[in-house]
């Protein structure tokens, strides 16, 4: 179920974020959005652990995710900028 919970949960931080952010330059489609979502969510576990507010064994929540998923975004953003 943790796998599917995780699907489930970056399909629709994903779709938030896309949402949130602006530009053309936007992943389109179900599994990309669900990929940005859990990408999303892994960056945002990975700054939290960093920065000392996740401990090695948490994990991002749903605000985070959407945030990770933003950051991963404007990242996109700019290297499509570049092409």
């Amino acid at each position: 179920m943790s796998i599917l919970g995780a699907i489930i949960i970056g399909f629709f931080a994903g779709l938030i974020a896309k949402w949130v952010t602006p530009g053309d330059n936007k992943p389109s489609g179900f599994i990309l959005t669900t990929v940005l979502g859990i990408v999303g969510s892994v960056v945002a576990t990975w700054l939290g652990q960093q920065i000392g507010w996740y401990g090695p064994g948490d994990g991002a929540g749903f605000i985070a995710s959407i945030v990770g998923a933003v950051i991963v975004l404007l990242i996109w953003g700019q290297l499509a900028r570049r092409r």
